[in-house]
């Protein structure tokens, strides 16, 4: 089926989840939507966070996608019921997948979770991963500091990124726990730095991985993937202003072929 996938999120984060989607599924288009006029989500009440993801989920069908993968772990927390009840079109979030993974890589069942105010306030994480295996032991920590360094360009920027981290994260560093999630997608751009941070000793999950693979199996078992070799340039809307979204796409993701529209979701 040549229709796109649509993935979603509040700025530049899913980006992470695109490019894994387009490293395992290359033969796939892609109708990314960044909510860059109303980001960062995280800091926002949860009811207006679901507003927005069914606003900006509304546009992506309206686009005629196959699929919506919800790349913020934000709106998949407050949103993702209500879009799953909205649409007859699979909906995939990134807090399930993150989970499982961060299950299969524990091997002492302690595991700590970044993420935004909003993903924190919310338990999803550690709802998901006691859904699976109530033994777990999981310790949530907000980090506020981390979004606007990658919005604002400063993740390449060590010195900056060194103190938000030891500002942040000084109080994990004597905990047991062998795994930790990153909770928001925005948050893999300072994966290396985090890892360093703890010394190497612990696990880091990206959901990005776990999230392409299962949008991956429910194409497999709906029939639904693209036809091979029919690779189509992937569409990027940007509510608000491109520039920043734009230098982090050739930054991040350089091998695609892709043309960007901005565009008010508020006028619309």
């Amino acid at each position: 089926m040549d229709k796109p996938i649509g993935v979603m999120d509040s700025g530049v984060g899913g980006l992470t989840v695109a490019k894994e989607i387009m490293r395992q599924l290359p033969d796939e288009q892609i109708i990314y939507f960044g909510d860059l006029r109303r980001c960062p989500y995280g800091d926002r009440p949860l009811e207006e966070v679901r507003q927005y993801t069914v606003e900006v989920a509304d546009h992506l069908v309206s686009r005629g996608v196959k699929m919506i993968v919800v790349a913020c772990n934000t709106a998949t927390a407050a949103a993702l019921s209500d879009l799953e009840d909205r649409y007859d079109i699979p909906v995939i979030g990134v807090i399930n997948p993150g989970a499982r993974s961060a299950i299969q890589s524990s091997n002492n069942q302690d595991v700590i979770v970044l993420a935004t105010n909003a993903t924190v306030n919310s338990g999803a994480y550690r709802d998901a991963i006691h859904h699976i295996n109530g033994g777990f032991r999981v310790t949530s920590l907000a980090c506020p500091k981390f979004v606007p360094i990658v919005e604002e360009l400063r993740y390449k920027d060590k010195v900056v990124v060194r103190v938000a981290l030891h500002q942040t994260l000084k109080g994990l560093l004597g905990t047991s726990a062998d795994t930790v999630i990153l909770g928001c997608t925005h948050y893999p751009l300072l994966a290396g730095e985090i890892r360093d941070f703890f010394g190497g000793r612990k696990n880091v999950i990206d959901s990005g991985y776990e999230t392409a693979r299962e949008v991956s199996s429910i194409m497999t078992y709906s029939r639904s993937h693209a036809a091979p070799g029919n690779r189509k340039t992937h569409v990027m809307i940007v509510n608000g202003d491109s520039s920043r979204f734009e230098y982090i796409l050739g930054d991040w993701i350089p091998f695609i072929d892709y043309k960007i529209e901005e565009i008010d979701l508020e006028a619309y």
